[in-house]
């Protein structure tokens, strides 16, 4: 399926919406933040005479942690540069060279950017989230960050979604991580639908291999990065530039 995806209602009753990079812009926040650790911690590491290889936004950041909980990218990058740290735990400060100390640092360096930045909602997405609700189709929104509330709040859009889940969730309830699909699935439990009945919208490759594996009946993939062959490859069964080219039926 490659041409503009299509959702009858008559055959899904839900879509659920990753959010960052496909309901708000902040995919770049968080990119940005994870090239300030990233930098900073393989610098702190060279050796005078060693060649100094930068975080690659375009390279690093899709392959190895976009769409993932932040101690899995710290994990998956590290891993790419032949680096093993200890995992550390949740209550590791932003200082401590662990991976929960990493991810940390993470998450210190994206909220200073959000503060100063606040998020931006594409127009396009909220509007089909109320196109559908029009039609009585039901959405939720999912993240793997534990700022999802913040997020929202900065771009003013905390009365869109009534059904969440973000990292947080997802830690309570022992949700593993994409490309797993247990956030979509558990999104579609709490919206009382069945993955042969709802719709995903992702733009990050785990999202989307995520959305497949579920069994959903429309993988949507959401091309903000030139992508379209690799989100296809992973499972989308349509591929667009902006959720507005969406029909609903």
């Amino acid at each position: 399926m490659n041409s503009a995806p299509v959702i009858r209602t008559s055959e899904i009753g839900a879509v659920i919406f990753d959010m960052d990079g496909v309901v708000t812009d902040t995919a770049v926040v968080h990119a940005a933040a994870w090239k300030r650790l990233f930098d900073e911690f393989l610098r702190s590491r060279a050796r005078p005479h060693d060649a100094f290889e930068p975080f690659d936004v375009e390279a690093d950041y899709l392959r190895y942690v976009d769409g993932k909980p932040r101690y899995d990218g710290v994990r998956s990058f590290l891993a790419s540069r032949g680096i093993m740290l200890s995992e550390g735990a949740p209550s590791d400060t932003p200082n401590r060279e662990t991976i929960c100390g990493l991810g940390n640092r993470k998450d210190k360096y994206f909220l200073m950017r959000l503060r100063e930045e606040p998020a931006h909602a594409y127009p396009s997405t909220t509007q089909a989230v109320r196109d559908l609700a029009d039609r009585g189709v039901r959405t939720a929104i999912i993240s793997a960050s534990r700022n999802m509330s913040e997020v929202l709040a900065s771009a003013g859009l905390s009365e869109l979604f009534a059904v969440r889940v973000d990292g947080v969730m997802a830690e309570q309830r022992h949700l593993p991580g994409k490309p797993d699909p247990a956030v979509f699935l558990e999104a579609a439990r709490v919206l009382g639908v069945e993955p042969a009945r709802a719709a995903v919208v992702e733009d990050a490759l785990a999202g989307v291999e995520a959305g497949r594996r579920g069994g959903f009946a429309l993988v949507v993939g959401v091309d903000r990065h030139g992508q379209r062959d690799a989100l296809l490859r992973r499972g989308a069964h349509a591929v667009v530039r902006d959720v507005g080219e969406l029909r609903i039926e």
